[in-house]
């Protein structure tokens, strides 16, 4: 796991490839909607792209995380099936009723059942590499093949083009840095539970953050958003509670209530919490700020894994899950 997330750059750098040499076909009706099936790390690069279009793409961008695709998928909706795999039963099962319900279908996947039903019915498909073991390490595909369909489609500029590549320029110079601030970081968690904090502009981070930490150091956490906590979690603050961490994860320029109700939540959540800890990123783009922070808390989870001396690549539960899954099918 540790190699796979110092791959991450390389990753973007062959996704970009990749999505350069993409053929879509054109839409001959300008959809309504976009409508994204995706489970696990493959639905949370949904999450991310979802905020990296919503100033510029004039259309809704939406993402369904279950087995039934709702009732306004139709005729006039593109839906994308996001799976590494490509046998992940619920975005078979979701992408299955787009299709009855009329909508245009694309597919991202690095092979299995979705490209065999892209191949069969005449979708567009990106296909990614097949290579890499854990598909929450593939989260670069994800992103950047979404991106490149809505470019090629007409619904974004090329600008995030150079986002990504300022991403990676901005990840491979500061690569020393990341990891000192990540390894400070997990020995920060260590023997505590985490409670992450960001504020709605980023919530995907923290969502892959806590992921990361689920599955990579086999640890319970939550996360929230401000400004909506300030509405309810920031109540249940008001006990001593030394074993759990508060990262906040920070971006200089967010929307400037934002910053102040973020400050004046650590200063409450201060009195309570055993440690609280402010994680800022770097870059100028929104696309650069979030990759930026996906890397070095991607670290983070691998170093506290080791920490915790647990394989950060094993996911037996959801293996056995799976397993009992198909025998009821």
């Amino acid at each position: 796991m540790l190699e796979m997330v110092k791959r991450f750059p390389d990753q973007l750098v062959e996704a970009i490839e990749i999505g350069e040499n993409a053929r879509l076909i054109p839409l001959k009706n300008k959809p309504t909607l976009i409508y994204v099936s995706g489970m696990g790390g493959s639905g949370i690069g949904a999450d991310f792209v979802s905020g990296f279009v919503k100033e510029e793409c004039e259309i809704p961008y939406l993402i369904n995380k279950t087995y039934k695709a709702p009732a306004y998928i139709n005729s006039s909706s593109l839906a994308i099936a996001s799976s590494y795999s490509g046998n992940t039963e619920e975005t078979l099962s979701n992408i299955n009723q787009c299709i009855l319900q009329g909508a245009k279908i694309i597919c991202i996947a690095s092979g299995g059942k979705i490209i065999d039903l892209a191949k069969e019915k005449g979708y567009d498909y990106i296909q990614v590499p097949s290579n890499w073991s854990s598909p929450r390490a593939c989260l670069g595909y994800s992103i950047v093949s979404q991106l490149y369909v809505l470019y090629k489609l007409g619904f974004i500029s090329a600008q995030f083009k150079n986002d990504l590549k300022k991403t990676i320029e901005l990840i491979q110079s500061d690569n020393n840095s990341i990891q000192e601030k990540a390894n400070h970081l997990a020995n920060s968690l260590y023997n505590k539970t985490a409670v992450i904090y960001s504020t709605d502009r980023i919530e995907p981070v923290a969502v892959r953050f806590r992921q990361q930490i689920n599955e990579n150091a086999k640890r319970l956490c939550w996360h929230h958003v401000i400004p909506e906590m300030n509405h309810n979690e920031l109540v249940g603050w008001r006990e001593s509670r030394p074993e759990l961490a508060t990262i906040f994860l920070r971006n200089s320029d967010d929307y400037p209530r934002n910053n102040f109700r973020t400050e004046l939540s650590k200063e409450i959540i201060g009195h309570f919490s055993g440690v609280s800890i402010d994680i800022f990123s770097k870059g100028n783009s929104l696309i650069e700020k979030s990759l930026y922070l996906v890397h070095l808390l991607d670290y983070a989870s691998v170093f506290l894994a080791d920490l915790y001396k647990v394989n950060p690549v094993e996911i037996k539960v959801i293996d056995i899950l799976k397993e009992q899954l198909s025998r009821e099918n």
